[in-house]
């Protein structure tokens, strides 16, 4: 049959709900990320912490393997530090699983101009953006709080006498603590991405991100001699959070309010950057 002669017929195939398309972007992401080798071995590394304090956890509550070795009795001791510490690892590591994964999410799509070909079909700016955080929030849940909950209800299964109950604050604080970080790193990935076009270049503004805040905070603190500084550090201002969360004593500086204020703004701001850079078209003057 000539083309000419091919008159426009309606798509008769099975139509899909909205939710089965949206994970269609976080499923082939995945894909994608997971064909990288320096995600992968990053990925196992960050796997080894969490794997040595199960360790720990098995022996504090072990009383005779804790007597054979009462050198570390004092490091093996399971409490709030136990899991600030671990937080505060697994977060440096959740940074820099977004620098490789995170810049391969939307830069090759800017680059390639391949956007109109996304928003063509029955997919909104809100889908597209929500698929690709999904799919590295997904990535950094895997070394976060995902852990974090399987020691926690590790160490409330072997402590007993109700030690869970005693310390559901600070399970509580771990996950939202956790969930914050990796909504800020996938945030502040995700907008280098669609900013920048090279993907080098995106994984160094993920980085400079952080470190020229948490520079810039320590500055202003030397120069007024204050703590208001800390403001602008989204670490400080999370881990503020999390104190608050996990009813535990804060450092000094602002308040738990101050903190989660600004931690949500800089959430605004990147969340404006990504909403600003993801366009079908682009007018240049």
């Amino acid at each position: 049959m000539s083309v000419y002669k091919r008159g426009y017929q309606r798509y008769q195939g099975k139509i899909e709900g909205r939710w089965k398309r949206f994970l269609v972007l976080p499923r082939f992401s995945w894909a994608r990320i997971f064909k990288q080798r320096l995600v992968v071995l990053l990925l196992v590394a960050a796997m080894i912490q969490p794997f040595l304090y199960a360790v720990f956890i098995y022996l504090s509550n072990n009383a005779e393997l804790a007597n054979t070795m009462r050198i570390l009795q004092n490091f093996f001791e399971v409490n709030e530090n136990f899991f600030m510490s671990f937080m505060s690892v697994q977060k440096v590591f959740a940074v820099f699983l977004a620098v490789l994964a995170g810049p391969g999410l939307i830069a090759p799509d800017v680059a390639n101009n391949a956007l109109q070909l996304y928003f063509s079909r029955p997919l909104t700016r809100l889908d597209y953006a929500l698929g690709r955080l999904v799919a590295l929030m997904g990535l950094l849940s895997l070394i976060t709080w995902i852990p974090g909950l399987v020691l926690f209800f590790m160490q409330a299964t072997m402590a007993g006498s109700g030690w869970g109950f005693a310390n559901w604050r600070l399970a509580f604080g771990l996950f939202a603590g956790f969930l914050l970080w990796i909504l800020l790193v996938a945030l502040a990935a995700l907008a280098s991405s669609a900013w920048v076009k090279l993907r080098v270049i995106a994984g160094g503004l993920i980085l400079g991100f952080f470190f020229i805040l948490s520079g810039v905070a320590v500055m202003i603190n030397g120069v007024f001699r204050g703590t208001w500084g800390y403001l602008l550090n989204p670490s400080w201002t999370g881990g503020r959070v999390v104190y608050a969360l996990a009813g535990m004593e804060a450092p000094d500086g602002p308040g738990f309010v101050a903190s989660i204020s600004a931690f949500f703004v800089i959430l605004l701001l990147l969340a404006f950057i990504l909403e600003r850079k993801l366009r079908p078209v682009e007018v240049v003057s």
